[in-house]
């Protein structure tokens, strides 16, 4: 199985973990805020752990975005970094797909809803919907007033992420009322079946290709 090394810190969570063989080893902590200076010790650690240096890795994969401006910054900085040093193929992934596939790790969910507070008074949100054990995204990740939403039809469905806890009350009278909604953070275990997926298909970047995707060009945070 590839050894791939994950992280994220586009969001109030920082995390970084290594899928290495059939196990997961994680770092996760919710900051305020320091998430520069805490990152590279948590990739430091799970490479410890694991007894693997950065050469013996076959990708790396990290949440480019949406999410705070910093955060997302901060990770495609460390990214492109180890990634040229180390000459590793990168995998970047949607803050908001990782959002879901840990819905589906942790809940089963088959189709969510994934929102994250954009502040300004909006979220970025996508529909994502388990196809073979992955989340796949229906349409497109916006960023938008839940006002301007279009209502959820069909199954049912559930809802995660931080934009739930900040506009709950305005996305379920626009979107109707999922069967959950959880103030979840992203995780960067979450990344790591997504990327063994792209990995497997060559959906992979160079390191100067790692490049944040903030959906507007607004600076929030």
């Amino acid at each position: 199985m590839a050894k791939i090394l994950a992280l994220d810190t586009a969001t109030e969570a920082c995390s970084a973990a290594l899928l290495c063989g059939p196990d997961v080893i994680e770092r996760f902590e919710a900051l305020p805020r320091g998430h520069a200076g805490r990152i590279l010790g948590m990739l430091e650690e799970v490479l410890a752990e694991a007894g693997l240096t950065v050469s013996e890795l076959d990708a790396i994969a990290f949440c480019r975005g949406p999410g705070a401006f910093t955060g997302v910054r901060i990770a495609c900085g460390v990214v492109q970094g180890i990634a040229y040093g180390a000459e590793l193929p990168v995998v970047p992934l949607s803050t908001l797909a990782v959002l879901a596939q840990g819905a589906l790790r942790e809940h089963g969910a088959q189709r969510v809803l994934a929102a994250i507070d954009a502040r300004m008074g909006e979220v970025y949100v996508g529909e994502y919907r388990a196809v073979d054990g992955l989340m796949t995204l229906q349409g497109d990740e916006i960023v938008a007033a839940a006002e301007a939403l279009a209502p959820m039809a069909g199954e049912s469905w559930l809802g995660v992420g931080t934009g739930w806890a900040v506009h709950g009350e305005a996305l379920r009278a626009r979107l109707g009322a999922p069967m959950a909604a959880y103030d979840a953070l992203p995780r960067a275990r979450d990344c790591l079946p997504l990327a063994v997926a792209a990995l497997a298909q060559g959906q992979t970047v160079s390191a100067f290709e790692a490049v944040p995707v903030y959906l507007r060009d607004k600076v929030t945070n």
